[in-house]
């Protein structure tokens, strides 16, 4: 260990902190997932892959699939056994998975806007409970994925805003819980990401109107490529609070003028739209979050048709 001009010994960090450990990525089929999955991978962590939708198994170094639904616990404790017996103890947990609907809140069927709550929040607390004991043996690292929609809840998205904020608040209690046994829990705040769930946002009238107001640095849309990259930094120094874009640290202290800027800035758009706008049922957002509401209808016994139980031609 080299020693520093004033003579005290100076403790380099390892040059490859992720080499060689093992890490879970919920929600790897697509979009960020599937990015972070491939990072983690180059940076020289055995991967795995975890979500409704099986992920393509092409990264750089040792990787396994596991098919599951995040919302059933008994699910992901056998996915956890995988992980342990094909790669070893998870050293890196990261809650990514998630789905998000855009519509009035009464125009939303209960069954939908619990789904978004249950994959976004209860998942990730599952994910958290499956794996904790892997992470304590391993002193590891819990990444909840969480969003700006947790600084300013936006209308027509009330069950995404919900459950971010939820799973904000569920990671900084876990933190407190874990700290004592090693385990240090991370929060990422993404921004806007060019993921699926995003196409088309120009023609969402909420959120164009929420970007359009922002300055220009803030409407910038960064690819899943980029936002892995910064994920993936985070992860290696075991961040607390990871930013995507790095500027957003800067938006902390501001957080209680967010919900009054955000309520300004949709007001008038929503005042304006044409009243079939507000009154037409809820989308859900992306080809992995109509995925996964398909598949959650179809495990129903006796499903009844819905308007997105039937896959995209």
């Amino acid at each position: 260990m080299p020693d520093s001009p004033g003579g005290r010994r100076i403790r380099r960090a390892p040059a490859r902190p992720l080499h060689g450990r093992t890490a879970v990525v919920t929600g790897a089929a697509r979009g960020i997932g599937e990015a972070l999955a491939h990072s983690l991978s180059r940076a020289g962590m055995r991967v795995a892959l975890l979500g409704r939708e099986r992920a393509a198994e092409s990264l750089p170094g040792p990787s396994i699939c596991v098919e599951c639904d995040i919302t059933d616990r008994t699910a992901l404790a056998d996915a956890a056994h995988r992980v342990a017996a094909g790669l070893g103890p998870a050293d890196v947990v990261v809650a990514n998975a998630g789905i998000a609907v855009s519509g009035p809140f009464d125009r939303t069927s209960g069954e939908l806007w619990q789904r978004v709550i249950d994959v976004n929040l209860i998942g990730s607390a599952n994910t958290a409970r499956a794996f904790l004991p892997q992470l304590t043996a391993t002193r590891g690292y819990f990444l909840q994925i969480a969003s700006t929609a947790a600084f300013g809840s936006a209308p027509m998205m009330s069950a995404y805003c919900a459950s971010k904020a939820g799973a904000e608040s569920f990671a900084l209690a876990l933190r407190g819980e874990a700290e004592p046994d090693g385990v240090q829990v991370g929060i990422a705040y993404l921004h806007w990401t060019g993921t699926d769930m995003l196409t088309g946002i120009d023609d969402n009238p909420v959120l164009a109107a929420l970007r359009r107001n922002q300055p220009r640095p803030a409407r910038r849309v960064h690819s899943p490529d980029q936002v892995a990259r910064w994920l993936t930094r985070g992860i290696a120094h075991r961040t607390p609070n990871i930013y995507a874009p790095p500027w957003l640290r800067w938006c902390q202290p501001l957080r209680p003028l967010f919900p009054a800027l955000v309520a300004r800035a949709t007001r008038r758009e929503l005042r304006d739209l044409p009243g079939e706008d507000t009154s037409s049922p809820a989308e859900v957002l992306g080809v992995g979050g109509r995925a996964d509401w398909n598949a959650s209808l179809a495990s129903r016994p006796a499903a009844r048709p819905h308007r997105w139980s039937q896959p995209d031609k």
